[in-house]
């Protein structure tokens, strides 16, 4: 079955820490990423918080890329959905490696297809 877009969420470990905190490398990296998968960029907003992080949005013709910054941690969930042809993994990837993520979780979501299923962790 076709679905209406994909959704890729990407838990992001042992990210560069200076990366993680610098508003204006996060968000040249997502328009980078945007446009190399394909999409349309429609407006860009990010935001730089004190003591440090970054939150920011990609919004493009095909729905979003979208980041939360955790320098402290090294931490950061991004979130990547595109409805049409354009393949999310191209942005999600391309945003991992700018990051120099060490280690990288990823869940793709088709999404239009009805009621959402995800595997629920088991509990330790």
């Amino acid at each position: 079955m076709e679905t209406m877009g994909r959704h890729v969420i990407s838990e992001l470990w042992g990210c560069n820490l200076e990366k993680l905190n610098d508003m204006d490398f996060i968000e040249k990296t997502f328009v980078e990423a945007a446009l190399k998968s394909g999409a349309e960029i429609r407006e860009v907003a990010f935001h730089k918080f004190a003591p440090q992080g970054v939150s920011g949005v990609v919004i493009i013709s095909e729905s979003h890329l979208t980041i939360h910054s955790f320098p402290e941690h090294g931490y950061a969930s991004i979130d990547v959905f595109t409805c049409g042809d354009l393949n999310p993994n191209v942005a999600a990837d391309y945003i991992a490696e700018a990051l120099n993520a060490k280690t990288r979780e990823n869940i793709e979501i088709p999404r239009g297809m009805g009621p959402v299923h995800v595997k629920q962790a088991k509990a330790l």
